[in-house]
């Protein structure tokens, strides 16, 4: 058991490692191509345009010392944990109800399919007129972005199980209850667990749009990280932009680093196949 723990964390280091020297090669590699042209008189399509990486920190140390930006994080992460924590519930209970009861899957299943290609954003204005509150909209609209995902992902994962378990345990006198506690849901988990994780990233896409759409806020602190972007397009600064989008990826990666996290503490089996 030692020699596995000691294997995963020397995992662990290196995939961590790799993961730095990665950062630290793409910002050289910017931060060259924005220069290219002050240097030899060639531009870089596209990336020769952006603000160079360190006009980029020094923007973020200016704003880090702003109480707006923290809010517009903290804004932001609530609405996207009020919309997904719904999600999660309602669509973690559909998806288990349609994967253990083929006939309401039969009944619902085919008003859902036709409501999940109708993109989030498309649901923005009717949010804004149907919810009384703009915070309510936002939710809503984050809400819808991540409850497809892990419906489909749910009921995608109850298609795969085998079913000789199911009939198996139930031929050992194991009753419907025992038989979800037992066999279905913890086949089920790794699927809703994926599912939620994919819901996490899309929620970051539709609160941030939502925020520009909606408005967000009459200030760039009090209308989230979406808005922090809009009001940085707006006065024409750039390298706040781009603080803010990079704001924006670490906040979506931290999310679904935590919702797998969570995942693989409900699912110990993992680690001990590995």
């Amino acid at each position: 058991m030692t020699t596995l723990l000691s294997r995963a964390g020397n995992v662990e280091t290196t995939a961590l490692r790799r993961g730095a020297i990665g950062v630290v090669a793409f910002a050289v590699a910017w931060e060259i191509a924005t220069r290219l042209h002050g240097w030899t008189g060639v531009t870089v399509p596209l990336v020769g345009q952006l603000p160079p990486p360190s006009a980029v920190v020094v923007d973020f140390l200016k704003l880090a010392g702003s109480p707006g930006y923290w809010n517009s994080w903290s804004l932001s992460f609530q609405r996207v944990l009020a919309g997904f924590g719904a999600a999660l519930a309602v669509g973690g209970a559909l998806g288990l109800l349609m994967a253990t009861r083929p006939r309401l899957k039969s009944v619902v299943f085919p008003v859902f399919e036709s409501l999940r290609p109708i993109p989030p954003l498309a649901w923005v204005p009717i949010a804004i007129i149907f919810w009384p509150t703009q915070e309510l909209s936002i939710t809503f609209v984050t809400f819808l972005g991540a409850l497809f995902p892990i419906v489909l992902n749910t009921v995608g994962g109850a298609e795969e199980i085998d079913r000789r378990h199911i009939l198996a345990a139930r031929s050992m006198g194991a009753n419907r209850r025992y038989v979800f506690r037992r066999v279905l849901f913890p086949a089920l988990l790794p699927s809703l667990v994926t599912g939620a994780a994919v819901g996490m990233g899309i929620t970051w896409e539709v609160v941030v749009a939502a925020e520009l759409i909606s408005g967000g806020g009459q200030q760039s602190g009090d209308g989230g990280l979406g808005f922090l972007v809009w009001n940085a397009y707006q006065g024409n600064e750039l390298p706040r932009v781009v603080v803010a989008m990079i704001s924006l990826g670490i906040a979506g990666y931290l999310s679904s680093g935590l919702v797998r996290a969570l995942g693989n503490r409900l699912m110990p089996w993992r680690s001990v196949a590995s």
